[in-house]
């Protein structure tokens, strides 16, 4: 098994909404605003190169929005999901997995393309989609704190596509998954969001998704305004940050544009980065 960062794109997010109730005196010191009080971000993927699957985590924004659309989130940087899998010599077709944590249009908006005759299609035509059924039913009837996240023109060509399968299973985790990894249950954020935890060269690594977007979301009170269930969200960073620095996991970060990969641990103030590498790097 060989694993890949894969950077999908940049963008920025309001720093206060990332952030919750935290005052923006404690979060600037990670995560510095613009002056229209946004933070950057990262729609940072991931890549499984195993045996004759090759499995792409998350996806990323896409581009098939318009200008307005993609407007509101101040889109910077030369990233993109094409270019980072062309450089890794990687075809969209030569895909066969394409596991979505959850369905905000940030993770899954390159999942689908627009054709050249306006079509909604599958932008990886030979990879089987991966959701959680509870998500996936979650995100196609969607409550109105949420609607905005969940766009149909990202999620309903998947269903249509005959591509989709969901994944069953309640409670905290789904061991060995049919994809080769484990995967922790969190509905802090949103319902059923899924978090892969890959056995890689004699450590763990757990794509932490937006469970922990950013290094500076570590401490436990730091919980983003987006998330459904706050509360929620604080027992599960609690839960896996201990199991997490008990265990030497490495943490992979999908939305911190300057930490990939970290090491943790154990402080008087809590769970903190002990080191920054890259895959590259570290392995």
């Amino acid at each position: 098994m060989e694993l890949y960062a894969v950077e999908s794109g940049n963008f920025k997010l309001d720093g206060g909404a990332m952030f919750g109730v935290v005052p923006k005196t404690l979060w600037e010191r990670t995560n510095p605003a613009d002056p229209k009080n946004r933070i950057d971000m990262a729609a940072r993927c991931l890549l499984i190169a195993n045996g004759a699957r090759l499995i792409l985590i998350d996806t990323g924004m896409g581009n098939k929005q318009d200008d307005k659309f993609f407007g509101h989130y101040a889109l910077w940087g030369e990233h993109s999901l094409e270019k980072s899998l062309k450089t890794l010599g990687v075809h969209p077709d030569a895909i066969t997995d394409v596991f979505l944590t959850h369905l905000h249009f940030d993770h899954c908006g390159g999942a689908i393309l627009r054709n050249a005759k306006g079509q909604l299609v599958p932008a990886f035509k030979n990879a089987t989609y991966w959701s959680h059924q509870d998500h996936w039913n979650w995100a196609t009837h969607p409550n109105p704190r949420e609607k905005a996240s969940f766009l149909p023109d990202n999620i309903l060509p998947i269903a249509k596509s005959g591509q989709l399968q969901l994944l069953k299973g309640d409670g905290f985790s789904i061991e060995n998954s049919p994809l080769g990894f484990d995967i922790l249950l969190v509905d802090g954020h949103t319902e059923k969001q899924m978090l892969p935890l890959i056995h890689y060269k004699g450590k763990r690594l757990l794509f932490a998704a937006d469970l922990i977007p950013t290094v500076g979301h570590l401490p436990l009170p730091y919980v983003m305004g987006y998330d459904t269930r706050p509360l929620i969200t604080l027992e599960e960073k609690s839960h896996i940050l201990d199991t997490a620095v008990q265990n030497d996991w490495l943490l992979f970060f999908e939305h911190d544009p300057q930490h990939e990969i970290i090491g943790l641990t154990q402080t008087e103030k809590g769970v903190r980065m002990d080191f920054c590498d890259t895959l590259a790097g570290h392995f």
